[in-house]
């Protein structure tokens, strides 16, 4: 099972294993068939591509199905780019199904990092050495603006921030309503994405989501804005950041809520109808712009170790941009940085977060680092490793 938001390579992806496919998204006789007997578009050579199956939620139980009568590993590939209605009729799938989450392409997967710093290798207490990869601020700019689609690189940029408003208009304007079959407000749908995009990276509420997007008009519902965010999310168009919840050595007392992002920040600049010079006009947004970048990076260069990308934050005023969590108990902690100057700051915090972790519970971090946009790999005396993000790989 691929997942992932529209455009982000998983028909691709799945053709280069699949021996055959069917596209149920455009090909009317397959929807056709699978009203008289859906086990039908299950014939074919396997491994069988049954792409964006959700329109017929019906396969899932067929395909299990037909996994158990085969008896072998590899006989489907499905992909999806939404999250069907919940069935109570539907099986879980344990033991018969896989999970890839995809999501558009890391800097690394589109060529503009050289990962000659592996995030695996930090977390098993590697220490990074590199060269300037050679990234400005203005090209991290434009690579915020463009984005991680794979149809987008290479184009100009112009181009690429007109196909991602292309990609929301088409998102507030049709996919929202099609997820639960509810009539959703598209007006309404596009100021709540304005909205998340005046605070991505952050902890915002739902209420000042629903301030901000109700305009003269007054506030929107929570209620209303709570069920276009779960739409949204359903779309794998956006995707919270968790919070870490790690015992600590004071009384400080954790805050939950997660962080607001974008599935890839070129979504939220989209938003904003921004581009590169409004960026390097205001350095708050680029900022946080870039945040969301590094935060969409590590998701992707940590699925390989199958890490988690959460944050931190106490009421003590304490907190850390990500937290990279795998299943063994290793854990590393980042702060992100657009400036080489705003290093020591981001050490110093860490250094700080550090001494309010109880490491005899939750272990010693891995690897504690500052995410810059420029500049070189090093460790520093105090133990941080700073680390340019056009050298992160996996």
């Amino acid at each position: 099972m691929i997942e992932g938001p529209k455009a982000c390579g998983k028909t691709a992806t799945a053709m280069q294993v699949a021996d055959s496919h069917v596209l149920l998204d455009i090909d009317a006789a397959a929807r056709r068939a699978l009203e008289v007997d859906p086990s039908l578009v299950l014939e074919g050579d396997r491994p069988r591509l049954l792409d964006e199956w959700q329109v017929a939620p019906e396969l899932w139980n067929h395909v299990r199905r037909a996994v158990d009568s085969a008896r072998a590993f590899g006989q489907f590939v499905l992909t999806g780019s939404a999250v069907p209605d919940d069935d109570i009729d539907r099986h879980t799938g344990a033991g018969r199904f896989s999970f890839l989450r995809m999501r558009p392409m890391s800097l690394f997967e589109s060529g503009h990092a050289n990962g000659e710093v592996s995030l695996a290798a930090l977390l098993d207490g590697a220490s990074p050495r590199a060269a300037d990869p050679g990234l400005t601020v203005r090209a991290l700019a434009e690579l915020v603006t463009i984005g991680g689609w794979p149809a987008q690189q290479g184009q100009a940029v112009p181009d690429a921030a007109r196909a991602a408003r292309d990609y929301l208009e088409q998102v507030r304007s049709v996919d929202v309503s099609r997820v639960g079959d509810t009539r959703r407000d598209p007006a309404r749908v596009g100021a709540v994405l304005v909205s998340l995009a005046r605070n991505v990276a952050t902890e915002v509420k739902n209420s000042v989501l629903a301030a901000n997007a109700g305009g003269a008009e007054g506030p929107l519902s929570e209620h209303t804005v709570a069920d276009y965010l779960r739409a949204l999310d359903r779309l794998m168009v956006i995707e919270d950041q968790p919070a870490w919840a790690p015992h600590l050595r004071s009384k400080a007392v954790l805050r939950k809520s997660p962080k607001r992002h974008f599935v890839c920040p070129s979504l939220a600049v989209a938003a904003l109808a921004a581009g590169p010079e409004r960026l390097l006009a205001d350095l708050n947004l680029f900022g946080l712009l870039y945040e969301s970048l590094v935060i969409r990076d590590l998701r992707v260069l940590s699925q390989p170790v199958d890490g988690r990308v959460l944050h931190y934050r106490d009421n003590y005023g304490v907190e850390v941009d990500a937290i990279v969590q795998l299943p063994d108990g290793r854990w590393g902690a980042f702060e992100i940085k657009l400036g080489a100057g705003e290093v020591d700051a981001g050490a110093r915090s860490l250094l700080r977060f550090v001494r309010q972790v109880d490491t005899s519970k939750c272990g010693p971090p891995a690897v504690l680092g500052v995410i810059t946009g420029t500049g070189f790999a090093y460790r520093r005396d105090d133990g941080i490793v700073v680390l340019p993000i056009g050298s992160l790989g996996p």
